[in-house]
Order: structure tokens, then C-alpha cells, then sequence
């Protein structure tokens, strides 16, 4: 590439100089030119000045001016043609000299024969005849075989230069030649090299692509594996829990024969509330749903299937409506049943207590976040209403296990009267841990 920009510089430079050297050959011959017509100036004014004074015919005086023109005007054009060669300057200088004493002799020939003098006229045309003119001729043949020196010169110049531009173009398109063969095998071993790493790519990649697919298909039968597992445990727990459940209903059952069997009313009240608690504990086993990671539970959906069972067990005449605003809390599955016995005590002591002599009435049950982020479980009736000091409340078993239970969740219950009438109960569980779903 290097070659080539030399190459290419060498031939910019010599089309300079060829051009430069054109210049000067046409310059030469523009010299040439012009100097044959000043010597054909000065032949015509001669001509016409001796024509003058030999005949004393005034037609030859304005062919005479128009010489002297020509020869002015020439005479300018070789100063200027001739700048750039001082030899040929000089050579002008010294004719010019020559030519002004040819003037001025022709112009006092032409004023004397003007004067009527036209004897002394001839005379001193006689005796100048041919002498300076031929002078002149001879120092203007000079200048043109100078010139025509200086022309051949440059020819021969010209031609070299024009041979050294023809070898100079040669040695370019052969290097251009080299480097586009070496560039194409360049290339070629490139294209090969690129295509022998395209084939080992592709091979690597097929390789690669079985070998991914065999990953895929380990990875997708594993986790086909692992999902029957989770599905399989997943039923074992649930069906654990229903087993729990139904033994737990089973002693349930018991509890109602051995009650019925029994004829003091008061180990009938009290196998009635082991047998009621037995059965909510029961109830919370049948109804809770595990979420996909086996440890949680939505807390809405398992307290509203609490309260559902309470509807329909407790409440089948309908005295008694149910409400429930449940917030959609995930909790741990070993805290959904604690929380189930105590919203089925403050459920149960509701329905035992605020309405007495088989009242009506309505019965709220919530669980939210309060002001402070803790969870907060709360049964509310419009009832009966708290008993004096809330003495009865806090001496029953029901009361007593609700306070047991809250305090596993660092809370505690709260009893106040509703405003209007009722009750209502409030547990804190700032413990309880909530864990994010996935």
C-alpha cells in the first residue's frame, strides 16, 4: 500500500512536471512565432520606408505605421514570453537597441523625403543599404536558433519525463497487481479459516443444543418428579389433616353419648363444651388449605370457613347472621388453627352469652392490620351486652383460654361495650409471623 501511495505520489508529481514542461515547449514556440513576425515588421517597414522615398507615393506611408505596430507590439510579446529566461533577455535588450536605431533611421529618411529632401533621402538610404538590417536579421536568426535549442531541450526533457510517468504507472499497477494477490490469498485463507470455524461452531453448537436438550429433559422430568412429590405431599398433609379432623370428630361424637348418658346437667354442660371445642378444633383441621409452598394459609379463606361451620352448626335457625371482613393475610398453617379456637371461643362465648332467651341478633368478626401494623382479630355482637365490671367474662374457661392462646402471639384480649349495645372482643397478635407469598 506503501508502494503504491509512492508510486501514485511519484506520478502526481511528474504530471506536474510534464505539464510545467508543456508550458515551456508551447512558450517556445509562441517565442518562435513572434519572432519571425517582428523580423516580418521590420522587412515591411523597410520595404515600405524605401518605397516612400524612392516613388515619394503616399500609399506607402500607412503600410510603414502599421509595421511599426506590429514591431512594437511583437517586441512587447517576447518581453513577456521571455521572463523567465534571462539569456534570451538579454539577447532582447540588445535588439532592441538595434531595432530603435533601424526606426529612428527609417524615420529621418521618411522626414527628409517628406521635406522635399528626397535626393538626400536616397543618399543616406544608399548608404545604410541592407547594413543594419542584415545586423538585425542576423541577431533575430540568433534568438530563433537559441530558442530552437532551448525547444529541443525541452522535447527531450518532455520525452524522458513522459517515459519516467510511463515506468512510474508500470511499477503501480504492479504493485496494485502484488497487492491484490496477496490481499485475495489473504482473503482466501481468511474465507477458509472462517468457514473451517463456522463447521466447528456449528458442531459445537448441535453438541451443545443435545446436550441442553438433554439437561432440559433431565430438568423437566425432575421437576415433573418433584412436583408429583409436592403433590404427593401435599395430599399426605392434607389428608393427615382431614384424618386429624375426623378423629377428632369421632371423639366428638363420643363426647355427645357419654353427654347423653349422662344425667347431672352439670357434667352435661361441661362434656357440652369439651365437645364443642373438640369440634372446632376439628372443623379448623377439615378446612384448612396449605398454599404451594406447604407452609402457609390464606387467613380469610380458612376463618371464613370457621364462621361458615359456626353458621351451620350453631346458627341453623337463623336467629343469628354471621358477618366477616377477613383481610387476605398469609399466615403459617401451625398458627391458622390456634388463631380458628380463638375466634371459635369468642364466636362460641358470643352465641352462649349475648343472647340470651333465644334472641336475635348479628354477629361481626374481622381480622385486619391496625394503625400499627400488628395483626388484630376481632368479634363483635349487638347482643346482651358486657356483664358488670366484666366479671363473668373473665372468670370463664372460654375467656381463659382465649387469654392463653393470644399470649403464644404476645397479645392479649380486650373486652369493651359496643356502642349501641353488644360487645366487643379485640386479640392483638403483634407475634404473628405473616410471611410474604410468593
Amino acid at each position: 500500500l506503501l508502494l503504491i501511495l509512492a508510486a501514485g505520489g511519484a506520478a502526481l508529481f511528474l504530471v506536474q512536471g510534464v505539464d510545467a514542461q508543456s508550458r515551456d515547449v508551447l512558450n517556445g514556440y509562441e517565442v518562435r512565432r513572434h519572432a519571425r513576425l517582428l523580423l516580418l515588421g521590420l522587412i515591411e517597414a523597410e520595404n515600405a520606408e524605401r518605397g516612400y522615398v524612392l516613388t515619394g507615393d503616399q500609399q506607402y506611408l500607412a503600410p510603414y505605421r502599421d509595421a511599426l505596430g506590429i514591431i512594437d507590439a511583437r517586441m512587447k510579446t517576447l518581453i513577456a514570453l521571455t521572463e523567465n529566461s534571462p539569456e534570451q533577455r538579454a539577447r532582447i535588450s540588445g535588439m532592441t537597441e538595434e531595432i530603435e536605431q533601424k526606426k529612428s533611421e527609417m524615420g529621418a529618411t521618411i522626414a527628409l523625403a517628406a521635406n522635399g529632401q528626397a535626393d538626400e533621402a536616397r543618399a543616406l538610404v544608399e548608404a545604410n543599404a541592407g547594413r543594419l538590417m542584415d545586423s538585425l536579421r542576423g541577431v533575430i536568426d540568433t534568438f530563433i536558433a537559441h530558442e530552437d535549442e532551448l525547444l529541443l531541450s525541452r522535447n527531450t526533457t518532455f520525452q524522458s519525463a513522459r517515459q519516467w510517468l510511463a515506468l512510474t504507472i508500470i511499477a503501480a499497477l504492479a504493485a496494485a497487481a502484488v497487492l491484490a494477490y496477496a490481499l485475495f490469498a489473504r482473503s482466501e485463507a481468511q474465507v477458509t479459516a472462517l468457514a473451517r470455524s463456522r463447521s466447528l461452531l456449528a458442531s459445537a453448537n448441535e453438541e451443545l443444543e443435545a446436550h441442553v436438550r438433554d439437561r432440559t429433559a433431565e430438568r423437566e422430568e425432575s421437576r415433573r418428579h418433584a412436583e408429583r412429590e409436592r403433590q404427593r405431599v401435599e395430599a399426605l398433609l392434607q389428608d393427615t389433616n382431614h384424618r386429624i379432623g375426623n378423629s377428632l370428630a369421632t371423639v366428638s361424637s363420643l363426647l355427645a353419648l357419654q353427654m347423653l348418658r349422662t344425667p347431672s346437667d352439670a357434667v352435661k354442660a361441661a362434656l357440652e363444651a369439651a365437645r364443642s371445642r373438640v369440634h372446632a378444633i376439628a372443623s379448623g383441621h377439615r378446612r384448612l388449605r396449605l398454599g404451594a409452598d406447604l407452609e402457609t394459609t390464606r387467613a380469610d379463606e380458612f376463618l371464613d370457613a370457621v364462621v361458615e361451620d359456626f353458621r351451620a352448626t350453631q346458627a341453623s335457625s337463623g336467629r343469628i347472621v354471621f358477618e366477616t371482613q377477613f383481610e387476605p393475610i398469609v399466615i403459617y398453617a401451625r398458627d391458622a388453627t390456634t388463631i380458628g379456637i380463638v375466634l371459635g371461643e369468642l364466636l362460641t362465648n358470643a352465641l352462649k352469652h349475648a343472647f340470651p332467651d333465644n334472641r336475635g341478633g348479628r354477629i361481626w368478626a374481622t381480622l385486619f392490620r391496625n394503625a400499627a401494623g400488628q395483626v388484630t382479630l376481632g368479634v363483635t355482637d349487638d347482643g346482651a351486652g358486657m356483664p358488670m365490671a366484666g366479671a363473668a367474662l373473665d372468670g370463664g374457661l372460654g375467656s381463659m383460654i382465649v387469654k392463653q392462646l393470644a399470649q403464644q402471639f404476645g397479645g392479649e384480649p380486650h373486652y369493651a361495650a359496643r356502642e349501641g349495645g353488644g360487645t366487643a372482643v379485640t386479640v392483638s397478635l403483634p407475634q404473628l409471623a405473616t410471611p410474604t407469598p410468593a
